[in-house]
């Protein structure tokens, strides 16, 4: 196979492996009922005149499955970072109990978790939009070069498998995150 070509489907690849990494780190958000330090991985706080993720000022904790302790590394910190949490708006009521911030992570009800499915969905979909981008800027790249017909004919063969197998794995992927909500 000529480089170029081989070149092409390598960068395709690599735009379609970041749209999946993308949807998982996504999906990480998505919260399915048990509590995880990375729910507010989002959550940035004003520290001395900047923006600072929280991980970096405070220890995130999961004592139980319904319960996030944030434990700061200076008590000054707390109203800062129940603040944060409040304008990171991911539904969490912090309580600040003067040495740490507590929140529970309340059970999601039916309608809470079909919301949270259409929003794994949305996010799927827009990875999907993602490997299908890399898709068509791929199909262009090696229809631009000098190889033969039968070569570009192949490379675009190559590339549309490419692009169903991740596609496939957007599916797998939003399966198990689906089963993951509406598990009770």
């Amino acid at each position: 196979m000529n480089e170029e070509i081989q070149f092409i489907l390598d960068t395709a690849k690599e735009a379609m492996d970041a749209a999946i990494k993308h949807l998982e780190k996504e999906f990480v958000n998505i919260r399915a009922g048990k509590a995880s330090p990375a729910m507010l991985g989002s959550v940035m706080v004003e520290y001395y005149g900047s923006q600072t993720p929280l991980n970096q000022v405070a220890n995130v904790n999961t004592p139980d499955g319904r319960t996030i302790s944030v434990q700061p590394w200076e008590k000054s910190m707390l109203q800062e970072i129940e603040r944060g949490i409040m304008l990171a708006n991911l539904g969490f009521n912090p309580m600040n109990n003067g040495e740490m911030i507590i929140i529970n992570v309340p059970p999601l009800t039916e309608e809470r978790r079909k919301t949270l499915a259409k929003q794994a969905k949305a996010e799927a979909e827009h990875a999907k939009v993602g490997v299908r981008s890399a898709r068509k800027e791929a199909m262009n790249e090696i229809k631009k070069t000098d190889a033969s017909e039968d070569l570009q004919g192949n490379a675009e063969i190559d590339v549309q498998e490419l692009t169903d197998n991740y596609v496939k794995r957007i599916d797998d992927i939003l399966d198990v995150k689906e089963n993951e909500i509406m598990t009770v």
